[in-house]
């Protein structure tokens, strides 16, 4: 089975504890010098992407674990704009509401803006919502919601990355849309919802040409915003 480890994990932890014993990423808060300007055009973004520069990694955040709480008897999507297209998460509050909740208020406070999806592995996820854009980035406070027994994570599946020494349905901001059709991971991953739209995007995200040394793309894939609307 495939291994899903963060940027740098290779060095050292699991992004998704286990992927299905697998999965392996960072979310601490280690902040790194930001990278100096460079003057190397960047390289040509995939097809249906646009070519955009880098955004400058943000300073590492220290917030306090959100209060928010969202209704049940509404529906909540999260709409993801990249440079490589637009796409739409229905997120599961009924089956992950502090999970749900806690990105919907990262959401409101612009936290997702100008970030990037730093890790892709082809046929098996895309990760981004680190705003370091490391790999090793996150909120600064952890959300713990184990995700339901039955839980496949299957293509179109959104979750929540965590280190290998956190507990099932650990989270911060950092999360993962499934593009293979079965990952066989074990239900260690908080559950976030699935893309009810714009799959395509996603798949050409997910097919971007990247390092193989650390499964960066080669040419950024940009967030440029991410909103939430409810009915």
């Amino acid at each position: 089975m495939r291994s899903l480890r963060p940027l740098v994990s290779v060095l050292v932890l699991l992004l998704l504890t286990g992927c299905g014993s697998s999965a392996k990423k960072a979310e601490k808060t280690a902040t790194p010098a930001p990278a100096a300007p460079s003057a190397t055009p960047a390289p040509a973004a995939a097809p249906g992407c646009r070519t955009v520069p880098a955004p400058r990694p943000k300073s590492a955040p220290h917030l306090k674990k959100p209060t928010l709480k969202l209704d049940p008897a509404k529906s909540y999507t999260a709409i993801v704009k990249t440079s490589c297209g637009e796409f739409d998460i229905a997120l599961d509050v009924k089956r992950a509401p502090k999970t749900a909740a806690s990105f919907v208020s990262l959401a409101r406070k612009r936290f997702f803006d100008r970030t990037t999806f730093h890790r892709i592995v082809p046929g098996f996820v895309i990760q981004g919502g680190d705003p370091l854009g490391t790999g090793q980035g996150g909120p600064g406070y952890t959300v713990t919601e184990a995700p339901p027994s039955t839980l496949q994570y299957t293509r179109g599946v959104v979750a929540m990355a965590k280190a290998g020494n956190e507990p099932a349905g650990a989270s911060g901001s950092q999360f993962f849309v499934v593009t293979g059709d079965d990952n066989g991971l074990t239900p260690d991953y908080a559950l976030l919802g699935k893309v009810s739209k714009g799959q395509d995007v996603v798949d050409t995200i997910g097919t971007v040409k990247t390092d193989p040394s650390t499964e960066a793309p080669v040419s950024p894939v940009v967030i440029k915003t991410v909103t939430v609307a409810e009915r």
